[in-house]
């Protein structure tokens, strides 16, 4: 097949909803990416490389790094791919020009490109949401909205559109954030949480767990991206650092199980060996421990009902570069640090007041850590700048996506405005 794009033809229509879960192929899951080249991206492809019995990756969506993505074309051989642009559609066609190897997907652009990669081949397609930040949206709906089983590891899809996404397509979703996936794995493979007293989230602290605020006002951006226990995209590290992926995640953790925000907790857990546990109503806890390697929670995602061999069964090779959890170290937990963290403080109370305030939180958040990573703002400007945000929106009601999309760029627009207005502020 000759090198060439068909991007200017029209997208696939959406399937038809359906009840029920999406059905499980019989032979290996086929399985669309968005967020190829990210850190879950990368999960899954060394999962497809070590396991091609059981997964292949048919569709891939990317953002600028088309030289990865073109390795990933090669070696994968997808039928559909996305990227940010036209200038990174002509890169990677470029590219797969120049390694020869004769192969070359549909190349789509754009948020509209995304969505043709949720959408593309047979129904029961498996959609690894896996792109970070709000823009995983609108992909993530697309692909319940037609009936496709979503392995979520876009957090921000629940936090801006939790209340219409779950109550419409609660048996479409599964889990794949590590701290929801233990949850999900604590209460057998299931989302009904009813006769669970606690839920409660674990989080490594971060590389700056037990500073203070006077610490934190003069750290970097390369300290705040050192995580001691994850290998994360610069995003969800500084999220990481600051406590507000944790916030997130708690909202998360509300929509996917149905509990009240009162029956979160969140514990500090230096060793991230527990990813979360479930106490239930007779004082019995139920925890998942297992190494930091997001291959686990995904193929437990992925192999429903059945466990993945990743350690290797039956005469099968173990994955490469995973091992067994060890236990030469001793568990300990601890309180987060609200005063010298508030992010986690300011998401929670976004979560309580419900509405539009997870979007604007969210969307702030972005705008921040973006800043942040450019040396335009301190480590402790990113809260101030969230809370203030919060200020002034959040009150809308996020019914449809529309709503939710409209909130988010009202609070990018706010965020923009303020850094430009009140700079030395932050």
């Amino acid at each position: 097949m000759g090198l060439k794009s068909r991007a200017d033809r029209g997208r696939p229509r959406p399937l038809p909803g359906r009840s029920g879960e999406a059905a499980v192929p019989a032979g290996p899951v086929r399985l669309a990416v968005l967020g190829a080249t990210g850190s879950v991206g990368g999960a899954a492809m060394s999962l497809a490389r070590g396991y091609p019995e059981r997964v292949t990756v048919a569709a891939m969506a990317a953002g600028r790094n088309v030289e990865r993505l073109k390795d990933l074309v090669e070696e994968f051989r997808p039928d559909v791919v996305s990227v940010k642009g036209e200038s990174e559609r002509g890169r990677l066609l470029e590219l797969l020009r120049e390694g020869g190897k004769g192969h070359c997907p549909e190349i789509f652009i754009g948020p509209e490109g995304m969505e043709t990669v949720a959408l593309s081949g047979p129904e029961d397609t498996v959609v690894l949401s896996a792109v970070s930040g709000a823009a995983g949206l609108r992909p993530t709906w697309a692909a319940l909205a037609a009936g496709r089983k979503v392995a979520l590891a876009n957090k921000e899809s629940l936090v801006l559109g939790g209340d219409f996404i779950m109550p419409a397509k609660r048996r479409l979703v599964v889990p794949v954030d590590s701290e929801h996936s233990a949850i999900f794995q604590a209460l057998g493979g299931s989302l009904d949480a009813s006769g669970v007293r606690r839920i409660i989230i674990t989080a490594s602290g971060g590389p700056f767990r037990g500073r203070d605020r006077e610490y934190l006002k003069s750290v970097s951006p390369a300290e705040a991206l050192a995580h001691p226990s994850w290998s994360m995209g610069p995003k969800i590290t500084v999220d990481s650092a600051t406590l507000l992926n944790k916030g997130l995640e708690v909202i998360e953790a509300r929509h996917l199980f149905q509990v009240s925000y009162d029956r979160i907790k969140v514990l500090v857990h230096p060793q991230s060996v527990i990813h979360s546990m479930v106490e239930h109503e007779d004082g019995q806890l139920i925890a998942q421990l297992g190494p930091c390697d997001m291959r686990a929670p995904l193929s437990y995602a992925l192999g429903l009902p059945r466990r993945w061999p990743l350690l290797g069964a039956a005469g099968e090779k173990p994955l490469e570069n995973y091992g067994p959890l060890a236990f030469d170290r001793e568990l300990a937990f601890e309180e987060p640090d609200r005063k010298s963290f508030p992010c986690l403080r300011l998401a929670e109370e976004a979560g309580r007041s419900g509405g539009g305030a997870p979007a604007v939180l969210n969307a702030a958040g972005e705008v921040a850590v973006a800043a942040f990573l450019r040396c335009e703002i301190g480590f402790l400007g990113i809260p101030r700048l969230i809370s203030d945000c919060l200020s002034q929106l959040g009150a809308a009601r996020l019914l449809r996506i529309e709503d939710a999309l409209e909130e988010d760029l009202k609070a990018r627009a706010l965020a923009i405005k303020f850094l430009k207005e009140r700079r030395e502020k932050y």
